[in-house]
C-alpha cells in the first residue's frame, strides 16, 4: 500500500477528507442572502475579506462594505461606531488578530456596551499550518472571560449557513469561529438538525461513551463514531456549537441518562475551553462520570501540513477513535 506524498507543508489547509462533500464560502453566501432583506447589515474587514469569504458580500453590496486596512483595533472601534448608529456590522479577520491584537477594543467598545457587532474569525485552532502566529488555539479561553460575549463554533458548512441568520437575530455581540473556503458537509446526515444559539443537539445516540463536541471536532466525532461502530463500540455525539452561554441543561440531561465515559472534543487548547466548561458544569450539578478531554496541548504548536498536524496532536478522526477505544477497552 502506498501513501500519497505530501508535496507542500503549511499550504495544505483543507480539513475535508478526500472525496468528502464541501460547500464553497458558506458564510459569504449566507450573509449575502440575509442582507437582501436586512439593509442594516454591513460588512467590514481588516484587509482579509478574500480570506474570510467576505469578498462574496463585498461584490454583491460594495456600498455596504468597508475595507479598514491592516488595523484590527480600528476595525473593532469603527464597527462599534456603526452599531451605535443602527447598523449591524459583520466584522471579519483572523481569530488570532481579534483575540490577541484587538481584545481591549472589543471589550471596551463593543462588549461593555452590548453592541450588536458580529465578529467572524477565520483560522480558529489548528486550521492552518502556519504556526503560532496564525493558530488561534486559545481564542475561546480569551473570549469566555469577556462579559456579554456569545461564542459560536460551527462544525460544518450547514452549521455556518444556519448560524448566520441566527446570530443576526441574537441581540448583542457575537464571536463566531469560521471555517472558510471549501467547507466540509457532515450535518446533511441529520435532516432534523437546526442551529439555535445557546442550544446543544444530540446527533447520534450511544451507551458506552458520550462525546460532547464543538466546531470541526463534531465532524471528527461523527467520523470516529462510524469507525468505532465497526468495532462494536456504541458512542453518542452531542454537538455544542455555542460555547457561551453553554447549554448546561442539555449537557447535564445527556450525561445523567448514561452512566458512562464523558469525552469533550474541541479544536482548541484544553485550557479554558469547552472541556473545562463541561467539567465544571458536571461537577457543580453533582454529576460524577469518568471524564476525558480531547483538545490541543497547552503549548505553541508546530507548523506543517494539516493532516500531519491533526494526527500529531490527536484530533484526527482516526486518532479520536483509537483513543476512545483504548479508554473503553483498556
Amino acid at each position: 500500500m502506498t501513501t500519497k506524498k505530501l508535496t507542500t507543508s503549511a499550504m495544505i489547509a483543507s480539513i475535508a477528507e478526500e472525496g468528502q462533500a464541501t460547500i464553497p464560502a458558506p458564510f459569504g453566501h449566507a450573509l449575502v442572502e440575509l442582507a437582501k432583506n436586512h439593509d442594516d447589515i454591513v460588512g467590514m474587514s481588516a484587509d482579509l475579506a478574500a480570506y474570510t469569504d467576505l469578498h462574496i458580500f463585498s461584490r454583491e453590496y460594495p456600498e455596504r462594505f468597508y475595507q479598514m486596512g491592516m488595523a484590527e483595533q480600528l476595525l473593532m472601534s469603527a464597527a462599534a461606531g456603526m452599531a451605535r448608529e443602527g447598523a449591524t456590522p459583520f466584522v471579519t479577520t483572523y481569530a488570532v488578530f481579534a483575540a490577541r491584537r484587538a481584545y481591549d477594543f472589543i471589550c471596551m467598545a463593543i462588549a461593555e456596551e452590548k453592541l450588536n457587532v458580529k465578529i467572524i474569525c477565520a483560522l480558529p485552532g489548528l486550521t492552518t499550518g502556519y504556526g503560532p502566529s496564525h493558530q488561534a488555539t486559545e481564542d475561546i479561553a480569551i473570549f469566555r472571560g469577556m462579559p456579554n460575549m456569545t461564542i459560536i463554533d460551527p462544525c460544518d458548512a450547514i452549521d455556518i449557513q444556519q448560524a448566520v441568520p441566527a446570530i443576526y437575530e441574537h441581540a448583542g455581540p457575537v464571536y463566531m469561529r469560521l471555517l472558510r473556503g471549501k467547507v466540509p458537509v457532515i450535518l446533511d446526515r441529520f435532516p432534523d438538525y437546526k442551529f439555535e444559539v445557546g442550544k446543544a443537539k444530540l446527533l447520534v445516540d450511544g451507551h458506552q461513551a458520550l462525546i460532547i463536541s464543538t466546531g470541526l471536532m463534531t465532524m471528527r466525532a461523527i467520523q470516529a463514531r462510524d469507525l468505532l461502530e465497526k468495532e462494536g463500540i456504541s458512542v453518542a455525539v452531542l454537538h455544542s456549537p455555542t460555547i457561551k452561554p453553554l447549554d448546561e441543561e442539555t449537557i447535564c440531561q445527556e450525561a445523567k441518562k448514561r452512566n458512562c465515559l464523558v469525552i469533550t472534543a474541541e479544536n482548541h487548547t484544553v485550557i479554558g475551553g469547552l472541556g473545562e466548561a463541561v467539567a465544571s458544569t458536571l461537577m457543580r450539578n453533582g454529576i460524577h462520570r469518568p471524564f476525558r478531554q480531547v483538545g490541543l496541548p497547552d503549548e505553541f504548536l508546530d507548523a506543517g501540513a494539516l493532516p500531519t498536524l491533526h494526527d500529531r496532536y490527536e484530533i484526527s478522526a482516526r486518532s479520536l477513535a483509537s483513543n476512545i477505544a483504548s479508554w473503553i477497552k483498556p
